[in-house]
């Protein structure tokens, strides 16, 4: 099992946060009874999922999605990236409140309000959120072809979705935001959840160092969150893309009001700053997140 994400250790998230109680699965399951099958009596005498188990994680995000975010239609493509709900939450409100600082401490919400996600993915998780609790506009970019797909047939299921949310296709594996940002498109803040490791490898041994500290043997062919090629690794890794990412955006200074991104690694960061120094970005904030034993933070700039 995974204790840490059935506790009160969860208080380290966003005051928001929808997920910061310990899940009440009675309730999950009135939102989505497939997740019944899953659900036992972990050793510390609490209701609670394998973690481990892909079909698990699955079945709760379908609930978590249905229950908190109004979300009925949900699914993603076996082996694509099935992501933890309440860590991708954080990252909303927090860019929420970095919205609010030129919006007079006040959190903007409504149509006016666009954000792009770079690589939704196919699980769209992003625009979900922030369109459910903010009723913000999204446009999801994604160069996978079956990503791209699973995330529009997720909009499309979802009726209240179809104004909110728009799914490009990014056509070249070589751009980030060239051929999705329109010349005269602006949007109030970009968002992405980079890939973070440099190999298949990298990827494949940090699953098995965090299964390690958690105390958990699964399979050694299990994985909870999944993930294909464009999601979990890039030549380089984390690194090397933001600061593709920052590059670009340097050319497109006027077209997005916020720049931010996921860092996962701390050694990412000097790294990015001196990206970000080279390019003269004229405002730059980390923004610390941590989840249960994970921490993160997220990167944002503006010119």
């Amino acid at each position: 099992m995974q204790p840490e994400v059935n506790t009160p250790e969860k208080q380290n998230l966003h005051p928001r946060n929808l997920h910061r109680e310990r899940y009440n699965f009675r309730q999950l399951i009135k939102s989505n009874p497939a997740l019944n099958a899953f659900v036992s009596l972990n050793q510390y005498g609490d209701e609670s999922i394998d973690f481990t188990s892909p079909a698990a994680v699955k079945e709760l995000n379908r609930a978590l999605l249905k229950h908190f975010y109004g979300i009925a239609h949900w699914d993603i493509p076996e082996g694509y990236l099935c992501p933890p709900i309440p860590g991708r939450a954080d990252y909303i409100h927090y860019l929420a409140d970095l919205l609010a600082e030129s919006n007079n401490g006040s959190i903007p919400t409504g149509h006016s309000v666009k954000i792009l996600d770079i690589g939704t993915g196919a699980n769209a998780v992003y625009p979900l959120i922030g369109s459910s609790v903010y009723n913000w506009k999204f446009v999801g970019a994604e160069v996978d072809l079956v990503a791209l797909a699973s995330a529009k047939n997720i909009v499309a299921l979802n009726k209240p979705l179809k104004n909110r949310i728009e799914i490009r296709r990014q056509a070249s594996k070589s751009s980030i935001f060239g051929g999705i940002i329109d010349r005269n498109e602006i949007f109030d803040a970009s968002m992405c959840n980079p890939p973070f490791h440099s190999s298949a490898l990298e990827a494949k041994e940090a699953t098995a160092t965090k299964w390690r500290k958690l105390g958990i043997s699964p399979n050694k062919t299990s994985q909870n969150f999944g993930g294909q090629k464009t999601e979990l690794w890039y030549p380089g890794g984390e690194a090397a893309f933001i600061t593709r990412m920052i590059n670009e955006s340097a050319v497109i200074p006027e077209n997005c009001k916020w720049f931010t991104t996921l860092v996962s690694k701390k050694e990412t960061l000097p790294v990015v700053q001196k990206a970000l120094n080279s390019v003269r970005a004229t405002d730059v904030r980390v923004i610390n997140m941590s989840q249960g034993q994970k921490v993160s933070r997220i990167l944002a700039w503006r010119f």
